[in-house]
C-alpha cells in the first residue's frame, strides 16, 4: 500500500510527542520507585520499632507494677509485725505470705521466683515455681542498696546466654510515725523474659537482626541466638549511640557482627539499653529494584509500540478518510460532479462526508441555475443600473435640499443679524458722541451714558456669539480670561434690570455679602450673559413682591443667588428646563413667550467658566437660582471689597478719535441717501469727498469710468449687491481696494465677501476707530490737528442733514398707508426696512423700532397682523413731527 505523505509527517510528529513523555515518565517513575522504597522501608521499620518498644514498655511496667503492688500487700504487712519473733503466729503469717507469692506466680506464669530479703541478703520468705532454694546472693545487691530508687529492674545474663528479669521493690516499716521510713528489706520478683524474646525473635523483613544491648555494648537479646552475650566494639557501639532516636534508617557496616553493609533503625530505652533493628541493605532495595526493572521494562515496551498504536489508530480514524475526501476534491476540481462519498459512519467523519455530498449537490444545482441566470443577467443588470440611477437621483436631490435648508438658515441669520444692528447704530453712535461732547461735566451722567455705551457693546458682542453659534457648536465655544471689575459688573446689571423691575412695580436689589474681591479673572460678557438672562426672567415671571440678587465669595468662586416671587416651577418641570427648546410647560410661551434657550445657555456658559447653575423652586411660592463662577485668581488683603462705600466707580476714559487728514478719491456704494450723508459728513473730517453710488450696478460703472483709490461697498442694495459688483470690478481687472459695509458678521459671509474680491470687511454700525484705521491702511497718511467729533453735532450740514430727513418723513408716512390700502405687501416691507435702517441711523429709535417689527411681521407672512404695527408706526412718525418733540442728540 502506498504511504502517503501526511503519513510520513504524521509518523515524525507522533513519535517525539509520544516518546519524550514516556522517557521523562520513566525516569520520574523510577526515580519514584526507589524513593518510595525507602521511605516505606523507613515507615516499615519505625513501625516495627516502636511496636517492639512499647511491648517490651508494657511489660516492664506490667511486673514493675505487680512488684509494688505484692510490696503494699496486707500479708506482707502482717508478716512484718512477726518477724523479729518466730513463733506459732510467725510460721503461720509466713505460711499465707507464701500462699500470696504462690498466686502470683499463677497469675503471671512468666514469674519463676518471688523473694522477701532483709538488707543483709537474709531470705525471710522464698517461693519458686522450679522448687529451687533461694540464692544465697545477687549480684546487683550492692547496686540495688546503694540505689535511691524505691523500685528497680536488672537484667542478669547467665552463662549460657540466657537473660532473666529481675525486679526489686524496697520495703518499710509500716509505721508513718517516723521522721525517717525504716527499711525492712526487698522484694525481689524473677521473671523469665518471654515478652522480650518473644519482641527480638519477630521481624519485619527476612535477615532481619534485632539487638537488645546494655549501655557498654553487650548483647542481652538477639534473633540471632549466637550474638548472646557477646560485646560490640567501641566504633560500632558510638555509631548506635550516634544514630539512635533519629527517626530514619541508616546505613551501618557492624564489624563486631558480621562486617555486612546493613541499613539500621536504632532507639535508646529509658534504662539506658539500646533496641536496635538491623536489615540488610541489598536485601532491603531487592523489591524496589525489582519494581525499578519492571517499570522501565513497561516504559521500553509503551515507546515501541505507542506511536505504532497511535499511527495505526489516527490513520484508520482520519488519515484514510482524509485521503478519500482529497481524491473525491480532485475529482470535484475536475468537473466529475458524480463522485459520492460513503456517509454511513456515524461520527464527525461520515457528517464530513455527507456534508461533502450536500456541497457537491448544491455545486451540481448551482451549475444549472447559472446556467439559468447566465441568459437574464444582461436585463438584470440593466435594471439594477435604472434603480441605482434613480437612488443616486433620490440622493442628490436630498443633498441639494440639505444645501438649500443650510443655505436659508445661513441667509436668515445674517437677515437677522442685518435687523439687530441696525438699532445699535443710534445707540452707540449717539452715545459715543455724547461722552465725546466736553460741555457735559456731571459725572453721574457721564457714568450713565458710559453704562448705556458697554450695554450696548455688550448687546453686539452677543449677536457675534448667537452667530458663532448658528452652527449648534455652543460646546465649542471658546471663553476670555481677563480682569472684571465687580462693580461694574453688577452696577451695569443693576443699570438694566432695575428699570424693568420697577416698570412692572417690582422691589429689586443686590445684596452684597462681604468681604468681595474687586476683580475676578474670567469672561465678563458671558457672566454678564447668564446673569442677565436669569435676572430678566425673574422679572418677567414675577407678576408682584421682588426680586432680589445676592452675592457672595468663598472657595475662589463668586456665587450670585437670583431669588423671585414668582409664579415658581414644579419639582417634574426643573428637570427640563436646562434643556434646549423647553419651557416648563406649554402655557408659558403663550403667556410669556421666549424660545427656552436661554437657561440652557447659561448653564453651559458657567459651566465653561468653572462653575455652574442650579435651581430650587416652588410652585406658587418662587425660584432661587444659584450661579457660580471660579475667579481663576489668587488673592491678597487689598484686593477686596469690605463695604459698599468701598465700590465706587471707574470712570471710563471718554471715546477720542484722532482725525487725520487723506488725500483721495473714493467711492461710496450705498443705496441710502441719508447714510450717504453721514459716511459724507465722516469722510470730510478726513479731507475726503467722496463720491456716491445708489446701488451695485451704478458702483461698477462709476469705478470703470474713474480711477478711485478706495471703494466702500454695501453688500445688500437693489439692482446689484455689493457682492455681485466686486466681482464684477475684479473680472474687469480693477486691482484697487474694495471694503465691505454689512450687517451680516457670520464668519461664512466674511469669507464669501472675501472671495468675492473684497480686501476688507467692516461691521455695521461702523466703528469710527476701524474706518480710521482702514483709511489710513490703504490712503496716503497725513497727520494734522482735527477738530474733535462734537463739533460735527454742532454743524449747520449735520442739521441740515438731520431736517431733511425729518421732512420726508411724511412721505414715507403716505407710502406705508397707500402700500397698505393697495395690499402691496412686497413693497411695504421694503419702505418699512428702509425707513428702519434710516431713522436708527439719525437717533429716531421709536420710528425705527416699529418700522421692524412690521418689516418683521411682513416677512413671516403674517399679513392679516400689520395693523397694529403699521398704527404704531404711523404714530411714532407723526410724534417725531410734533414741534415739541425734541431733536436726537447722537449719531453712529
Amino acid at each position: 500500500m502506498k504511504t502517503s505523505k501526511l503519513s510520513i509527517r504524521l509518523l515524525w510528529y507522533i513519535t517525539p510527542v509520544v516518546i519524550l513523555p514516556l522517557l521523562f515518565l520513566g525516569g520520574f517513575t523510577l526515580t519514584n520507585v526507589t524513593s518510595s522504597s525507602e521511605q516505606q522501608a523507613q515507615l516499615i521499620v519505625s513501625r516495627f520499632v516502636e511496636q517492639q518498644q512499647n511491648k517490651v514498655f508494657h511489660s516492664l511496667n506490667v511486673y514493675h507494677s505487680t512488684t509494688e503492688l505484692l510490696s503494699t500487700s496486707p500479708v506482707l504487712q502482717n508478716f512484718l509485725h512477726q518477724i523479729d519473733r518466730p513463733n506459732t503466729y510467725y510460721t503461720a503469717h509466713l505460711g499465707a505470705l507464701l500462699d500470696v507469692f504462690s498466686s502470683y506466680t499463677e497469675a503471671y506464669p512468666d514469674i519463676l521466683s518471688i523473694n522477701f530479703i532483709s538488707s543483709t541478703q537474709q531470705s525471710y520468705a522464698y517461693f519458686s515455681t522450679t522448687l529451687q532454694s533461694a540464692p544465697q546472693q545477687y549480684p546487683f545487691f550492692e547496686q540495688l542498696l546503694t540505689s535511691s530508687l524505691r523500685r528497680q529492674q536488672f537484667m542478669v545474663q547467665e552463662d549460657n546466654g540466657e537473660t532473666t528479669l529481675y525486679f526489686a521493690q524496697k520495703v518499710f516499716a509500716p509505721d508513718y510515725h517516723l521522721e525517717r521510713p525504716v527499711l525492712l528489706g526487698h522484694i525481689i520478683v524473677r521473671v523469665q523474659p518471654t515478652v522480650l524474646n518473644t519482641a527480638i525473635l519477630e521481624a519485619p523483613y527476612n535477615n532481619t537482626l534485632n539487638l537488645l544491648l546494655t549501655e557498654q555494648g553487650k548483647v542481652l537479646f538477639s534473633s540471632n541466638h549466637a550474638l548472646l552475650g557477646k560485646t560490640l566494639s567501641k566504633q560500632d557501639l558510638e555509631a548506635i549511640d550516634l544514630w539512635a532516636d533519629n527517626g530514619r534508617l541508616n546505613e551501618i557496616v557492624l564489624e563486631s557482627v558480621d562486617n555486612t553493609e546493613r541499613m539500621l533503625y536504632g532507639v535508646q530505652m529509658p534504662d539506658g539499653h539500646y533496641f536496635v533493628t538491623s536489615i540488610p541493605k541489598k536485601m532491603l532495595y531487592q523489591a524496589g529494584k525489582v519494581i525499578s526493572l519492571i517499570t522501565a521494562l513497561i516504559v521500553l515496551i509503551s515507546i515501541v509500540t505507542l506511536p505504532v498504536l497511535i499511527f495505526i489508530v489516527v490513520r484508520n480514524l482520519l488519515l484514510n478518510p482524509i485521503e478519500q475526501l482529497g481524491a473525491a476534491s480532485h475529482r470535484v476540481g475536475a468537473n466529475d460532479l458524480a463522485v459520492r462519498l460513503d456517509d454511513k459512519r456515524t461520527d464527525e467523519v461520515g457528517q464530513l462526508f455527507s456534508d461533502f455530498n450536500n456541497m457537491v449537490n448544491k455545486i451540481y444545482r448551482t451549475q444549472g441555475e447559472l446556467k439559468e441566470y447566465k441568459d437574464t443577467l444582461e436585463q438584470r443588470v440593466e435594471e439594477r443600473t435604472l434603480e441605482l440611477e434613480k437612488t443616486n437621483k433620490a440622493l442628490e436631490l436630498a443633498i441639494e435640499q440639505a444645501e438649500q435648508a443650510n443655505q436659508l438658515k445661513s441667509r436668515f441669520l445674517a437677515n437677522m443679524s442685518h435687523e439687530i444692528r441696525t438699532p445699535l447704530t443710534a445707540i452707540m453712535g449717539f452715545t459715543e458722541q455724547l461722552l465725546e461732547n466736553n460741555q457735559i461735566d456731571d459725572d453721574k451722567v457721564q457714568h450713565q451714558l458710559a453704562t448705556v455705551l458697554r450695554n450696548s457693546r455688550h448687546l453686539l458682542e452677543l449677536i457675534n456669539n448667537i452667530l458663532d453659534l448658528s452652527k449648534i457648536e455652543a460646546e465649542k465655544l471658546a471663553v476670555n480670561r481677563e480682569p472684571v471689575s465687580l462693580y461694574e459688573l453688577f452696577d451695569d446689571l443693576n443699570s438694566i434690570v432695575e428699570p424693568q423691575a420697577q416698570q412692572k412695580q417690582l422691589e429689586f436689589a443686590i445684596n452684597y455679602q462681604f468681604p468681595l474681591p474687586k476683580y475676578i479673572n474670567s469672561d465678563q460678557t458671558r457672566i454678564k450673559q447668564i446673569l442677565l438672562n436669569i435676572l430678566t426672567n425673574a422679572v418677567k415671571f414675577t407678576a408682584k413682591g421682588q426680586v432680589h440678587l445676592d452675592v457672595s465669595y468663598h472657595d475662589d468662586m463668586i456665587e450670585c443667588v437670583v431669588s423671585d416671587t414668582g409664579i415658581g416651577i414644579s419639582d417634574q418641570e426643573l428637570t427640563r428646563i436646562f434643556k434646549p427648546f423647553e419651557q416648563a410647560d406649554t402655557t408659558t410661551t403663550r403667556r410669556f413667550g421666549g424660545s427656552g434657550l436661554g437657561l440652557c445657555i447659561a448653564k453651559n456658559l458657567a459651566q465653561l467658566l468653572g462653575g455652574d447653575v442650579r435651581a430650587h423652586s416652588q410652585q406658587g411660592v418662587g425660584s432661587r437660582f444659584s450661579i457660580q463662577i471660579n475667579c481663576n485668581q489668587v488673592y491678597e488683603a487689598q484686593d477686596f471689597y469690605h463695604g459698599v462705600e468701598e465700590m465706587q466707580p471707574v470712570m471710563e476714559p471718554m471715546p477720542t478719535l484722532s482725525w487725520q487728514q487723506f488725500d483721495g478719491e473714493i467711492l461710496v456704494a450705498e443705496d441710502n441717501r441719508d447714510n450717504q450723508a453721514l459716511i459724507s459728513l465722516l469722510l470730510e473730517r478726513w479731507g475726503i469727498t467722496p463720491d456716491f453710488a445708489n446701488n451695485g450696478a451704478e458702483a461698477v460703472e462709476k469705478a470703470l469710468v474713474k480711477d478711485y483709490q478706495l471703494i466702500l461697498m454695501d453688500m445688500q442694495m437693489p439692482v446689484m449687491g455689493g457682492e455681485e459688483a466686486t466681482q464684477m470690478l475684479r473680472h474687469a481687472a480693477y486691482d484697487g481696494p474694495i471694503i465691505a459695509l454689512t450687517a451680516n458678521v457670520m464668519k461664512h459671509d466674511i469669507e464669501r465677501y472675501l472671495e468675492a474680491g473684497c480686501d476688507k470687511a467692516l461691521a455695521k454700525p461702523i466703528d469710527k476707530e476701524q474706518l480710521e484705521h482702514t483709511l489710513a491702511t490703504y490712503l496716503s497718511l497725513q497727520q494734522e490737528a482735527n477738530s474733535k467729533w462734537d463739533d460735527i453735532l454742532k454743524s449747520e450740514r449735520f442739521l441740515q442733514i438731520n431736517e431733511n430727513y425729518k421732512q420726508k418723513l411724511p412721505d414715507y408716512l403716505e407710502q406705508v398707508l397707500a402700500h397698505q390700502q393697495a395690499k402691496e405687501w412686497e413693497q411695504l416691507q421694503a419702505v418699512a426696512h428702509s425707513i428702519k435702517g434710516s431713522a436708527s441711523c439719525f437717533g429716531f429709535n421709536a420710528v425705527a423700532d416699529a418700522a421692524s417689527e412690521l418689516e418683521l411681521s411682513l416677512r413671516n407672512g403674517e399679513c392679516e397682523h400689520h395693523e397694529y404695527p403699521v398704527l404704531k408706526l404711523e404714530h411714532a412718525i407723526r410724534f417725531v413731527l410734533q414741534p415739541q418733540a425734541e431733536a436726537p442728540k447722537g449719531l453712529s
